[in-house]
């Protein structure tokens, strides 16, 4: 099975010296993901995405629930590939979800087969379909502090074990409204980070994610608001600057979108009411 971080011997050059030494890097590998569905030998393949090796189950059934393919109860089984077509050293870079009933029409997947780690399966192009797939997200209770907003980097940064060895990875993380962390996970890419913490929840019966926050290493983008659209999440808060197509998905759908959230400062760009100022 392959690990999130790989050896490699490089040259580290201070000043006028230069030297050799091993370093970690943060592993990248495609990951296959397949549907198989009741009744039948039928199998597609829906997405082959780069990423981290790690929570792989939980990175497909995220996918799954954010392309709006497969809901919590409709996955019967999920594993790694033991098919004859698949190569021995290829085994864990191919995930089998099992489904309770038929492989679904999905005819919005066909553009989407080869993705890369950074630029993410958006499956939703734009603002007209999310209106038919998802509703605004409630109201409900969630109010936050300050206080707690300004821990949320520092928590998601004591979760990230793999970057510290290689400094490469992004991160998302999920929170109570009191900033406390539920589960952190991370990827060379950022919506993959998204999607294993959705596929947590999934595969542990915690959806949707009323009243919690998403809490990202990098940039909000359309295709990070889509998926903490699609699993319920309220608050969405990135360390840097959100998309002009993020802000619209928030105000549009009653999220709160916090950007720029470094030391004891942000912007707000949607749903200040959830602010305690």
């Amino acid at each position: 099975m392959t690990t999130p971080t790989t050896r490699a011997r490089i040259t580290e050059i201070t000043g006028n010296v230069a030297r050799e030494r091993r370093d970690h890097l943060a592993t990248e590998e495609p990951l296959e993901i397949r549907l198989t569905g009741a009744g039948g030998p039928q199998r597609r393949t829906v997405a082959i995405t780069m990423r981290t090796p790690g929570h792989d189950f939980e990175l497909a059934a995220g996918f799954l629930h954010g392309e709006g393919i497969a809901a919590p109860g409709a996955i019967r089984a999920i594993g790694y590939c033991t098919d004859e077509d698949v190569t021995p050293e290829a085994r864990y870079n191919t995930v089998t979800i099992a489904l309770d009933g038929p492989i679904p029409e999905l005819p919005t997947l066909d553009r989407h087969f080869l993705t890369s780690s950074a630029c993410g399966v958006c499956g939703s192009a734009s603002l007209d379909v999310l209106r038919d797939r998802c509703v605004p997200v409630p109201e409900g209770e969630l109010s936050l502090s300050p206080e707690v907003l300004y821990g949320l980097p520092y928590r998601l940064r004591e979760g990230q074990g793999v970057f510290g060895k290689t400094g490469g990875l992004h991160a998302a993380g999920l929170f109570t409204g009191e900033g406390e962390p539920l589960a952190v996970r991370e990827d060379v890419g950022r919506h993959n980070a998204v999607d294993k913490l959705v596929g947590w929840a999934s595969l542990n019966q915690r959806l949707p994610l009323r009243d919690h926050v998403l809490m990202v290493s990098g940039r909000a983008s359309y295709e990070i608001m889509q998926k903490a659209l699609a699993a319920g999440i309220a608050v969405v808060c990135a360390v840097s600057a959100p998309s002009s197509l993020a802000v619209e998905v928030a105000r549009e759908f009653g999220m709160t979108l916090v950007g720029f959230l470094r030391e004891e400062r942000c912007n707000v760009y949607a749903g200040r009411e959830r602010i305690k100022v």
